[in-house]
């Protein structure tokens, strides 16, 4: 079976790593892919945003499975498309995927299916957004309330701050028709966890927890970005803890958008923040998460190719994924600047030598290649993910691979998977 992948990311970059480990798969076409997704797949071009387009890509390739790595060609309605033309698609139509096309949505379905959030209201009116700021006081969270490439959300603790996040989404229009509405909410104190999971419409098949870090500095410090590490499994969401979010919260998210005539279809993801008033969703999102998937799939000891037609053709019952016992520890290596204005074009030089690192795959994410050289092309460049048998084997091997790696510019955060190796240093 041919499998066509959709999208160009680091996630994109792990899944194709995986697919093409499949036993099911012969082989993976991603439209557009990277450079590094080259390495395991064939690259075509096609507009993400148009389902004609891609429906007409996967009929003339023969694609006996679609993949859509994503969020905005769910939104705009691709997996539809494929649907409708009888062609096995991961991914949920248009109206599923606006769990995370619209955070106010999103807040409305979680009330409605009884699944514990922070306390929210949505504005398209500054003064009225200022007015209920004040009424939670800080930390302040404003979240722009359509899809803005994981930079639409602001948690600060200054009202300055916040008082001119609200005007850019609603007077000064930064964010255009994403930013118009937004959700303000109480602030989620608690350690984060990320939870996803294969859903075919009914039934569901949970992954291990990962743990992402969005922001830009060691410490959780400076700018909210589109995430820059993560790792699994997480030490402060052992399995019990799992399970119970599965039934509390993925599954009651299931049922509710299957009786609301929208049911989900791929892979459903629940940001989480583990609170002392209990585990409160701080998000949905309707695709794999990235950086978390660099994380898991080198994990996974089931066959993603099987597992994702699984999902797509409604045969997901009695599936249970499968893990290995090694950790995985993924650092994202960034252009200086990001998530604010950066610098591409820069050479990247040591990818082979951080590949030949036992335990290390190299994910690309913002690179493009001219003239025979990998050049950056981002403000997330690669994620470095490294497995071993501790946490601190892990993180060991991913700095030496992201050591290994160089472009002008390089930054990473120096503590990803710090607080598990410390948990695992406790324990011993």
């Amino acid at each position: 079976m041919r499998a066509l992948l959709l999208g160009s990311g680091g996630r994109e970059s792990a899944l194709a790593w995986g697919l093409s480990r499949s036993t099911c798969i012969d082989d993976v076409v991603a439209a557009p892919g990277n450079p590094g997704i080259a390495r395991v797949a064939d690259l075509v071009d096609v507009a993400l945003e148009e389902p004609a387009a891609v429906v007409e890509l996967a009929r003339r390739i023969g694609a006996g499975l679609v993949m859509v790595g994503p969020e905005a060609p769910l939104v705009a309605g691709v997996a539809d498309a494929l649907r409708e033309a009888g062609i096995p698609v991961f991914g949920p139509d248009a109206s599923a995927a606006k769990i995370e096309g619209s955070k106010a949505h999103a807040k409305s379905l979680m009330e409605r299916a009884g699944i514990s959030t922070a306390a929210w209201r949505s504005f398209t009116d500054a003064g009225a957004a200022v007015t209920y700021l004040d009424e939670l006081g800080p930390p302040y969270v404003i979240k722009a309330d359509g899809l803005a490439g994981g930079k639409g959300v602001v948690v600060t603790s200054e009202r300055d701050a916040a008082i001119a996040a609200v005007n850019e989404r609603l007077v000064e229009n930064r964010f255009g028709v994403a930013g118009s509405s937004i959700v303000i909410e109480e602030f989620l104190d608690g350690e984060e966890v990320s939870l996803i999971a294969l859903c075919d419409g009914i039934d569901v098949a949970a992954c291990e927890p990962a743990q992402d870090y969005k922001r830009a500095r060691d410490g959780d410090e400076g700018a909210n970005t589109g995430g820059m590490g993560s790792y699994s499994p997480v030490p402060s969401c052992p399995p019990d803890l799992a399970a119970r979010i599965v039934d509390e919260v993925i599954e009651p998210m299931v049922r509710q958008t299957a009786a609301e005539g929208a049911p989900f279809v791929g892979a459903i993801y629940a940001g989480l923040a583990l609170t002392g008033k209990g585990v409160k969703v701080v998000e949905f999102n309707a695709r794999f998460g990235d950086p978390e998937t660099q994380a898991l799939i080198p994990r996974l000891s089931s066959d993603l190719g099987e597992a994702a037609l699984a999902t797509a053709t409604g045969q997901l019952r009695g599936t249970e994924l499968r893990w290995s016992n090694e950790v995985c520890v993924t650092v994202v290596l960034c252009s200086r600047g990001y998530p604010g204005p950066y610098a591409s074009g820069h050479e990247i030089t040591g990818l082979e030598a951080a590949g030949r690192i036992p335990g290390v795959a190299v994910f690309h994410s913002g690179t493009r290649e001219t003239n025979g050289k990998i050049e950056t092309a981002g403000g997330r460049v690669l994620a470095v993910s490294a497995t071993a048998d501790s946490f601190g084997g892990a993180r060991a091997r991913a700095y030496q691979g992201a050591a290994a790696i160089d472009f002008e510019g390089k930054y990473a955060r120096t503590d990803i998977g710090l607080r598990a190796e410390r948990i695992e240093g406790s324990e011993s």
